[in-house]
């Protein structure tokens, strides 16, 4: 059979798309997949990477104010047609999937208006606009958090799957991951990451944080300012950093370091959520509010709400109540049990295969059909 995926921007909506896309030729091996992108989206480089074909087609996304811009993005969106409908007729999918983000939106658009067995994958408790539409034409939506299906408008069957969540995650359990990285099992780890690019903000927080009180961290701490920060942090930080804490550019082996944590820092990106929740690990959450639709918090205050996290929003965010805010759930290890078996009981580890079941559930809904 042939599947068509689209999806792209960034790394939350891409990788869905590839995890589906692994999880059909794991059942399906003489599967044909084809990735449907843009030049000037991640997809260019990820999706080739992954081993998978894609073809492009030039699309870009809306600004918020209206402007001549909006004009010429609505020119390349009816443009995009043309080469989409010439996409489906030689491809001939059996399904078309789409993962997020603006490029998916005439690629499914067109494939329900033509008959052809849709889906989409929501990652974000908060809908985007795009989703939100095409659930109005699509076979089937799947949504990551429960939050997301009241706000879901159409005819559409929404099914709760859960993002697909990085087997390699998997790997590893506490005491081995702990032995590898050399941290003693009594000593907490907490971990700080802002997404691959880094937060410069959450970065400058806990620099400050490092030079004030970092005489009184007696955890281990692990911060990855990623790679654009990572030698303007290590300036600033004005003592030699301690045995007990480490600054890097980016978490390679994030698998086994979040196996390790006691407590993880980070944005509340959906697919990180999704991770933390699978992995059980109890989480300071610092929503990005560079994004659409303000999602990340809808992520955040989901896990807040069933007691697996902290929020703290950015404009709130100072190096001292991060500090506080740390310092108070290392030294209550209950509260931190209590919030990781929270945050396990949210998490779903087998999304893809729940995916890949929505899939042939719309290809053979259509066949009875017809």
């Amino acid at each position: 059979m042939k599947y068509i995926i689209s999806g792209g921007g960034t790394g939350g909506h891409i990788y869905p798309g590839i995890a589906i896309a692994k999880e059909i030729l794991s059942n399906e091996p003489d599967a044909e997949i084809l990735f449907v992108g843009t030049k000037h989206g991640l997809e260019s480089r990820l999706v080739p990477r992954e081993g998978f074909n894609i073809r492009f087609i030039d699309v870009k996304g809306f600004k918020r104010k209206l402007s001549f811009d909006t004009f010429k993005t609505v020119g390349k969106l009816v443009k995009s047609f043309g080469s989409i409908i010439k996409i489906l007729k030689e491809f001939k999918p059996d399904a078309v999937i789409g993962t997020g983000g603006y490029v998916c939106f005439p690629v499914v658009f067109i494939a329900a208006l033509k008959k052809i067995p849709t889906i989409i994958h929501e990652q974000n408790a908060f809908p985007g606009i795009a989703n939100k539409v095409l659930a109005r034409y699509v076979d089937e939506v799947a949504i990551s958090f429960e939050e997301a299906r009241s706000r879901f408008k159409g005819r559409a069957r929404i099914t709760l799957t859960g993002n697909p969540i990085r087997k390699d995650l998997f790997l590893y359990d506490r005491k081995k991951a702990r032995e590898n990285l050399g941290i003693a099992e009594d000593v907490p780890l907490v971990v700080i990451f802002g997404g691959s690019l880094g937060a410069e903000h959450i970065n400058e927080c806990v620099r400050d944080m490092i030079n004030l009180y970092g005489n009184e961290i007696t955890y281990n701490l692990i911060l990855a300012t990623g790679m654009k920060h990572y030698e303007t942090i290590m300036r600033d930080i004005k003592a030699p950093l301690p045995d007990n804490i480490q600054v890097v550019p980016y978490i390679y082996n994030m698998g086994e370091v979040l196996a390790a944590a006691d407590l993880a820092v980070t944005r509340s990106g959906a697919i990180t959520v999704s991770e933390l929740s699978a992995l059980g690990v109890p989480s300071i959450l610092i929503p990005s509010p560079f994004v659409a639709e303000n999602h990340q918090e809808y992520n955040a205050r989901a896990l807040e709400n069933k007691g697996a996290a902290v929020v703290i929003l950015q404009s709130q965010l100072t190096h001292e109540i991060l500090y506080g805010q740390i310092q108070k759930l290392i030294k209550n290890k209950e509260l931190r049990k209590r919030m990781g078996s929270a945050a396990k009981k949210s998490g779903i580890k087998n999304a893809a295969p729940e995916l890949y079941y929505l899939v042939k559930k719309a290809i053979n809904r259509k066949n009875t059909q017809s």
